[in-house]
């Protein structure tokens, strides 16, 4: 169960098939972006959710409902196909377009306009729900993973998006105090990206876990392990406290720096190693 609640609350997860696509973090599932972060570019997915204090320089694009928290500054367009949640004191430098209801706080300020097909409520609308029973999960703790994956699904609406298995789907989350932009994509501890992704910037993270055929444009830095699963393309170095793990096919433009470094025989490496506890070369059985 521990292990659950922090992959939830503290992992960065980009889901599979996330693009950096002209200045827009897209996937084609739900985003939700902790307190206090700072985004360079615009966002594109199903449900948003960005919690108080955050700053977010580029357009936001939802396929489902919105929820913006309080304090929150949008420097471009916002665009909801469902329902739209401001809270107190949300600045958007942009035009707002809801095409359902909308929910708006005390001193937002929308300095394009806006327009709503559905209803407009002039109140503050309750905070970020998800931030709030993330919070709570943390303090009071549930015993049993599947009350977690039922409070997801209430929450983000995935009663009909799983798996064959019966697992959720994760959303695209970022935690607090994040900063991601074209140079750095720094979060405070761990970072899962899933397969076929692809990505401007340099990687900075507490660890890193990168799954089959991303393209990572910059290199790669975590204080513990870096592991990169076959076919993945890193056009940069790695860098790692602890042990750095790279699987078949995998294509490493730059060097690799680490305590211990285990490295497929098929995998492509341009630059140099550094690796003071040893190099384990794998090769198939």
């Amino acid at each position: 169960m521990e292990n659950s609640v922090h992959e939830w609350l503290w992992q960065c997860n980009l889901p599979d098939n996330t693009e950096l696509q002209e200045h827009t973090l897209k996937t084609d599932r739900s985003i939700v972006i902790g307190e206090r972060c700072k985004i360079d570019y615009g966002l594109q997915g199903e449900d948003v959710i960005v919690c108080e204090f955050s700053s977010i320089n580029g357009n936001i694009h939802a396929g489902g409902d919105i929820r913006i928290d309080n304090w929150c500054v949008i420097q471009g367009d916002v665009y909801t196909e469902s329902d739209a949640f401001l809270g107190e004191g949300v600045k958007i430098l942009g035009r707002l377009i809801v095409k359902g209801d909308l929910d708006i706080g005390d001193n937002v300020q929308i300095e394009k306009g806006f327009e709503a097909k559905g209803w407009i409520s002039i109140r503050n609308p309750m905070p970020v729900v998800t931030y709030i029973i993330l919070y709570l999960i943390t303090l009071l703790g549930i015993e049993k993973e599947n009350e977690i994956n039922s409070v997801m699904q209430n929450l983000f609406g995935y009663d009909d998006e799983e798996d064959e298995s019966g697992e959720i789907i994760v959303p695209l989350m970022i935690p607090a105090h994040s900063v991601l932009n074209m140079d750095f994509f720094s979060v405070p501890k761990g970072i899962s990206i899933g397969s076929d992704c692809r990505l401007y910037g340099n990687i900075r993270a507490g660890s890193i876990s990168i799954q089959e055929n991303n393209t990572i444009f910059g290199s790669m830095r975590a204080e513990n392990t870096v592991s990169i699963s076959k076919g993945s393309v890193v056009h940069g170095d790695v860098v790692a406290g602890g042990d750095v793990d790279v699987t078949q096919n995998v294509h490493i433009l730059g060097d690799i720096h680490c305590r211990n470094l285990s490295i497929h025989e098929d995998a492509r490496l341009d630059g140099t190693i550094k690796a003071p506890g040893g190099v384990k070369i794998v090769r198939d059985s």
